[in-house]
This record gives structure tokens, C-alpha cells and sequence, in this order.
């Protein structure tokens, strides 16, 4: 019924689609998982925001020599009209994008640096509710030496301690602003309980906070140095390493403030690849989903 076996990407589509004429000035460079966990480097025109027209390029894998070498194939003139790429930190997504689009500026991604951020408040989280599940593992244990029922220590809400813990992790994705009444109970138990959980829940607001507001680059620089200063005094560990990992991106990281790009066309792109996964309930063939996946986008 369809085209398919008249495709022109046939015959080389599982290891590249190639759309040279969707190229924009405004490109996004992202990773996708197409099928069983296999990852393909994903090139969208930001100006599609995810549409018909999206896809530059969709590479198997994501090696960047790999990636750079098919790339290439679009004529240099096109390439050398990109002026912005978004992309996340890893290095090699950097060298693709230094290698392909010498003439872009390169933006990190403002959600990847805050996602990194909420991991390592999470990390905290964790490491007290396992904590607290030990805790009341050997409260049981002594409960049964002794011939006696355990009862569980609750707090105002209802909740046990580790209850309380489990329960807190969406609270922690979101500004105080967007909590419910229940949640803001259950986060101020939380915070008089765990001092440090309010600390790093501070800093991660903080740094939304900073990404938010409508600022200059040399301000942001400004406001980004006083946040080093306050994560060097939390002296939490996993902070102190996105900390460091920011600060090995901090040109790029910076480069959002020029026009506020961000990765979002790239992420709807992604959406739409899971919604054709499930539509067809998992790759069966990926040349024929790679077909379907282009033809809308």
C-alpha cells in the first residue's frame, strides 16, 4: 500500500536517514532509543519544533567518527550555514557538532544541566531511605528477640519514615509554588527531619531559578560563580561533582542566555519516535519504522 520499497533511504536506512534539505540555521543533536535499547544520534531543525521537516539526520549508534563521517555527506555549504546547535554534555555530541557545523555556537541544554542537578538531590533522598528502611529492619528484629509487635513510628501525615522518604520524590521536582496542601505538609515534616535535603533542595531551586529569569550572560555568570560558592559550602559530595561538571561546560552552559535555546524541539521528536513504538507495539522491522517515522516528520 504504501511506498516503501521505493523509498530512496532504503537501502542504506538502518544505519543513516539523510535529509540535507531540512537543515536550518538552529539545529538540536540528541540520542534516541529506536529499538531494544539501540541508540541513534538524532539531527532535527529547530524551526520544525518537531513537526514535518524535523529530521536533518538519524544515525545508528553514536560513535562520533561514525556520526561525523555520514554528516559530512551534506554538502558543506549547508553545513556551514548552521549558526546554533542545542546538545547535552556529553563530549562526543561536542565533536560531532564541532566537526560538522564548524560556524555554530554550541548550547548545552538547560534541562540536562538541571536533570543533573535533581539527581544529585535525589542521591540524598536515597541514601536516607535506606537508612531508614535498615533502621526499621532491625527495630522489627528487636521487636521479635523481645516477644513484642512492632509498631512503626509515624509522623503527623500518616506517614513512617520511610514512607515519608519514598513518597517525597516528586515533591522534590517541583518549586514549593506547584506543591499541593498535602504536599506541603508532607515537605515540611520532611524538611525538620532532614535538615540537609531542605539544603539541597534550595540549591537545586537555585539553579532553575537562575535558567528562569530573564538575564544577560555576564549576569548569569555572576549568579552561576555565587552558586559554586554555595554548593562548596553545602559540602555534599554529589553536588560538588555536578558542580565540577558544570564548570567543564561552562562557555556553552552560558550560551542558553544568548537566545534561550533549549532541546525541546528534539525531545517532542523523541516523544513522537516512543508514541510510533507504541502505535505499533514495539519494532518488529526498523526499516519500515524508520520509513513511518520520516514520512511525518
Amino acid at each position: 500500500m504504501s511506498d516503501f520499497n521505493d523509498w530512496n533511504q532504503k537501502a542504506h536506512a538502518k544505519d543513516y536517514l539523510l535529509y540535507p534539505e531540512n537543515i536550518g540555521e538552529h539545529l538540536s543533536i540528541d540520542e534516541t532509543s529506536m529499538s531494544q535499547g539501540e541508540l541513534y544520534t538524532i539531527v532535527t531543525n529547530k524551526n520544525a519544533k518537531g513537526k514535518k521537516g524535523s529530521i536533518v539526520a538519524m544515525i545508528s549508534g553514536t560513535k562520533a567518527e561514525t556520526v561525523i563521517n555520514v554528516l559530512n555527506k551534506i554538502p558543506k555549504n549547508k553545513r556551514d550555514s548552521v549558526i546554533e546547535i542545542t546538545l547535552d554534555m556529553a563530549n562526543s555530541m561536542k565533536l560531532i557538532a564541532r566537526k560538522s557545523f564548524v560556524n555554530a555556537v554550541q548550547v548545552t541544554d538547560r534541562f540536562h544541566v538541571q536533570k543533573l542537578v535533581l539527581e544529585a538531590l535525589q542521591d540524598i533522598r536515597i541514601k536516607h531511605r535506606w537508612e531508614a528502611i535498615d533502621k526499621e529492619n532491625q527495630d522489627i528484629l528487636e521487636a521479635k528477640e523481645n516477644n513484642n509487635s512492632y509498631v512503626s513510628p509515624m509522623f503527623s501525615n500518616g506517614d513512617s519514615p520511610k514512607q515519608l522518604l519514598a513518597r517525597s520524590r516528586y515533591i522534590l521536582y517541583k518549586s514549593q509554588e506547584k506543591w499541593t496542601i498535602k504536599q506541603k505538609q508532607r515537605a515540611e515534616i520532611l524538611f525538620e527531619q532532614f535538615p540537609d535535603i531542605k539544603k539541597a533542595y534550595n540549591l537545586s531551586q537555585g539553579i532553575k531559578l537562575i535558567f528562569n529569569q530573564n538575564i544577560i550572560k555576564n549576569v548569569a555568570r555572576v549568579k552561576l560563580a555565587k552558586w559554586y560558592n554555595d554548593v562548596e559550602d553545602s559540602g555534599f559530595k554529589a553536588f560538588n561533582i555536578v558542580s565540577n561538571t558544570i564548570q567543564l561546560n561552562y562557555d556553552t552552559i552560558l550560551n542558553y542566555f544568548n537566545n534561550r535555546s533549549t532541546n525541546a524541539s528534539a525531545e517532542s521528536f523523541n516523544a513522537k519516535i516512543k508514541a510510533f513504538r507504541s502505535q505499533f507495539r514495539g519494532v518488529k522491522n526498523i526499516d519500515f519504522f524508520l520509513y513511518n517515522s520520516s514520512l511525518h516528520s
